[in-house]
């Protein structure tokens, strides 16, 4: 039998007193709140964030608030479970919609938070990185990992919007998030630089292999190329098998953010996926298609441009409503921060 632990109230009040004044606390009474047995404490709630629903409150910003007095025009995606005040969508990931309209430019800046774009709509927007310019597609991802110099503008003729994932409130937690603003960069007349360097996979540019080798060789994945290498990856996979690719540095192998991980994942028409239970906590942002996630027996239902939150250690299950399309989801994890600190696991009941 576990034995009960001693609480605050046991103690004499004029310990607990004197102890406060020291700027001490007894560990007993809240040890278990700590270090719960079996599964962590989690307030992180299943949550369904529609795209439909809130994008005209997005264009709306664009109204109320111009790019100078924004900075950054975004509406941050506030998981209920943790409190809107905290803007986490996951206690590790920040997400947030961004819009930039056409003419403007979001101003320059570098900053200690890891970032990425995923672009759900527009044509015209790119993202300077670096002296690279990257243009904008639905779905493409665009890395400006910390300390990188990065703005954004809108060449084209309408709204562009895209997914911001960050690691934002992790470095605030740890009081080391900060920016520096810079002047608009000019573009080093190699737009798309680094997809050009490493345009097939287990190919790099000669130079390279006797070169110091970049942190973050590649900054932009463009859908096109990761849709048709998910096609070709499914009728290798058995049922039951996902169809689920990672976005890695193509230097190393590894996950191309030291904190987030990405990956793109088509569900075959008809397909019920069951991922393992995991002590990652992660966001999903619906590319294509419509279905139901169920985690920790919770049912959403989306759409495309729709994200969902999923907690640590939840069991979920993926479902692709239709029988003749494919529906294909991009994921943001915190498994590579948990694999570095050596506490990601993986369960086999879920």
């Amino acid at each position: 039998m576990k034995p009960r632990l001693g609480t605050l109230d046991e103690l004499p009040e004029d310990y607990v007193e004197e102890l406060s004044a020291m700027s001490v606390t007894p560990l007993w009474p809240n040890l278990h709140a700590l270090l719960p047995r079996g599964i962590p404490e989690r307030k992180t709630r299943p949550c369904l964030w529609r795209y439909g629903e809130v994008r005209p409150y997005l264009l709306r910003a664009g109204e109320l608030t111009p790019m100078e007095k924004a900075e950054r025009r975004v509406l941050v995606f506030s998981n209920p479970g943790l409190g809107l005040e905290k803007m986490m969508a996951t206690p590790s990931i920040y997400i947030g919609l961004q819009l930039i309209l056409p003419g403007e430019t979001a101003p320059c800046h570098r900053h200690t938070p890891s970032a990425v774009r995923f672009v759900i709509e527009g044509e015209g927007g790119y993202t300077t990185v670096e002296g690279e310019k990257c243009i904008m597609n639905k779905g493409d991802l665009i890395l400006t990992p910390a300390g990188t110099w990065h703005d954004h503008g809108n060449s084209g003729a309408g709204p562009v919007v895209w997914l911001d994932a960050l690691d934002l409130m992790l470095i605030y937690g740890l009081e080391a998030s900060y920016a520096i603003e810079g002047p608009i960069q000019d573009d080093n007349n190699m737009a798309d630089a680094s997809r050009t360097r490493y345009r097939r996979a287990g190919l790099v540019p000669y130079p390279s292999l006797n070169a110091p080798r970049p942190a973050y060789p590649l900054v932009r994945y463009p859908w096109n190329e990761v849709r048709a290498a998910l096609a070709d990856l499914a009728p290798a996979q058995a049922p039951g098998e996902a169809v689920q690719l990672a976005y890695v540095n193509p230097e190393t192998g590894a996950e191309c953010l030291p904190t987030l991980g990405f990956s793109a994942q088509m569900l075959r028409p008809g397909e019920e996926a069951r991922p393992p239970r995991r002590s990652a906590s992660s966001v999903v942002h619906v590319i294509e298609g419509e279905g139901q996630s169920e985690i920790d027996g919770e049912t959403l239902a989306w759409g495309e441009s729709d994200t969902l939150a999923v907690p640590t250690h939840a069991r979920v299950v993926h479902r692709n409503a239709s029988n003749d399309e494919p529906a294909y989801l991009f994921h943001v994890d915190d498994a590579p921060l948990q694999r570095k600190i050596g506490i990601y696991e993986e369960f086999p009941d879920a």
